[in-house]
């Protein structure tokens, strides 16, 4: 969706988060990179709470965000959390789109170089 392409070792780490998120509980965000889980905010009320639970579990156990992907269950109806990941140094987002805001998203991921892809699928778990 966005002007950057993933990369190979993203798209892989984004198929794996995005996996993870199909069983795991609305709203989730997951955190992930070269096949590792590294944090997973699940069950909020938010994505933006969801995001920042899990930002907030790795950051416990020492990871580093640096090359991390993010993947959510649904579509972001606004850029907030893409910005979000962005200062945490994640790059690369995989979601179902959807949103009437998507360009929104989009738009700031072009504007930071940063890769969004959309799979058209939701994995709406509650």
């Amino acid at each position: 969706m966005t002007k950057k392409r993933p990369t190979d070792k993203e798209v892989k780490a984004l198929i794996f988060a995005s996996k993870v998120c199909k069983h795991t509980k609305s709203n989730t965000i997951i955190l992930a990179v070269d096949g590792q889980l590294l944090a997973s905010g699940v069950g909020q009320t938010s994505r933006v709470d969801a995001l920042k639970q899990a930002l907030e579990k790795g950051r416990s156990f020492g990871f580093s965000y640096d090359n991390a992907v993010m993947a959510s269950d649904a579509f972001f109806p606004f850029p907030d959390c893409v910005e979000i990941a962005d200062k945490n140094g994640i790059k690369s987002v995989i979601q179902p789109g959807g949103s009437i805001k998507d360009e929104d998203s989009i738009k700031y991921c072009d504007d930071h170089q940063m890769s969004m892809v959309f799979t058209g699928f939701r994995h709406f778990k509650h």
